[in-house]
């Protein structure tokens, strides 16, 4: 029954994930996008608690579902009706990348799924138990990983600057 209830619980977030991105790219209003953006965060968060993923869906929860959506409601809520202006008629380039990158998608799906039924991906891997744990990861992200770990944080500040900087010239451009 337990593992029956899994699969159950799987299906239906997974479905929400499905329904709630198609959601995110099909809403034509910013702000119920991001709504659904928040509900595919969720259910991705439940297919990490059934993966034994619980560092991750936490931090899912926390950071992506909580706070980062919270700076893109407010993103949404600033720039009002000119959320969607820098993509009005949008350029035949833009078109072309899309397509572009769904081709690509498409091709290392089909290479993965080739290779999975040639059973050359059937080897599974050696994990310990503190694989994934938080003290694992904060070794990983203070050792191995610290470089990245600090580029990231810097991109990160250079982002938050810049859309202080840009806010800065929209308001000066509204007075003018």
């Amino acid at each position: 029954m337990g593992n029956f209830l899994v699969w159950v619980i799987w299906l239906l977030a997974a479905a929400a994930c499905l329904g709630t991105g198609i959601l995110v790219v099909s809403l034509a209003n910013p702000f119920y996008s991001a709504l659904g953006l928040i509900g595919n965060l969720s259910s991705l968060a439940v297919l990490y608690l059934l993966a034994a993923a619980e560092f991750v869906a936490a931090a899912q929860i926390l950071v992506y579902a909580g706070a980062v959506m919270v700076m893109f409601l407010f993103v949404i809520a600033y720039l009002g009706g000119r959320a969607d202006a820098p993509w009005a008629g949008g350029p035949r380039l833009l078109q072309l990348a899309s397509v572009a990158a769904a081709g690509a998608l498409l091709t290392v799906t089909l290479v993965a799924l080739g290779l999975k039924a040639g059973g050359e991906l059937s080897d599974e891997a050696e994990i310990s138990r503190a694989f994934g744990s938080p003290a694992e990861i904060g070794k990983l992200f203070l050792t191995d990983q610290l470089l990245a770990f600090e580029i990231t944080s810097v991109v990160l500040l250079v982002a938050a600057v810049g859309g202080v900087v840009l806010g800065m010239r929209s308001e000066r451009e509204r007075e003018a």
